[in-house]
């Protein structure tokens, strides 16, 4: 099967450029055709709905220029909630082979309380955004479905929390801190031989 290009999207207060360390680590192992895509803005101000809007026209871009039917997604954080808000409501499980979530807050973190932003609010416990996701009997389609986080997280609270409801595969891998999963090798090998398989 062709490799299908790689769309990166990154987390609360973060750029693509903070993708850097994980970009380099897929391309080292294999995986070609990756792309980091900017969200603005990236505080937690902006609903994450508006966010996904974002990262449904990168991914246009992308599948155009790639001339690719389809993408692979790979979210850290509130990245990975944005990106699984694409797939379910906006049209991505049509268009995304695979999605890897990196210690995402799919049932909500508790440190989403300490911003009274939009976006934050939104990744709150039974916000009314993961309410509504969670609705889903069947939220993803085709789309191969998985996960990846580290029970010692401490931005994700609780850290079983990135744990996704109806993935295909789900990894916990001891990494100390949060920030360190798109830098830790064993993440990478294992988030590249996802992308490859």
């Amino acid at each position: 099967m062709q490799q299908a290009p790689v769309v990166l999207v990154h987390g609360i207060w973060d750029s693509s450029s903070r993708l850097a360390p994980l970009r380099a680590g897929l391309v080292l192992r294999g995986v070609e055709n990756v792309h980091a895509i900017d969200l603005v803005p990236n505080d937690g101000r902006a609903p994450l709905p508006e966010l996904a809007a974002i990262v449904a026209r990168e991914v246009a871009l992308v599948r155009s220029s790639a001339g690719a039917s389809h993408v692979d997604v790979v979210g850290f954080s509130m990245g990975a909630l944005v990106a699984r808000w694409f797939l379910q409501r906006g049209g991505g499980k049509n268009v995304v082979r695979r999605f890897v979530s990196i210690s995402g807050p799919h049932q909500g973190t508790l440190t989403a309380y300490a911003l009274p932003f939009a976006g934050a609010r939104d990744m709150r416990p039974k916000s009314a955004l993961l309410r509504d996701l969670e609705s889903d009997d069947d939220p993803f389609g085709a789309t191969e479905v998985h996960g990846v986080h580290t029970p010692f997280d401490v931005m994700i609270v609780p850290a079983k929390s990135s744990i996704l409801a109806h993935a295909t595969s789900h990894r916990a891998i001891p990494v100390p801190l949060h920030r360190w999963m798109i830098t830790d090798r064993r993440v990478l090998d294992h988030v590249a031989g996802l992308l490859l398989g």
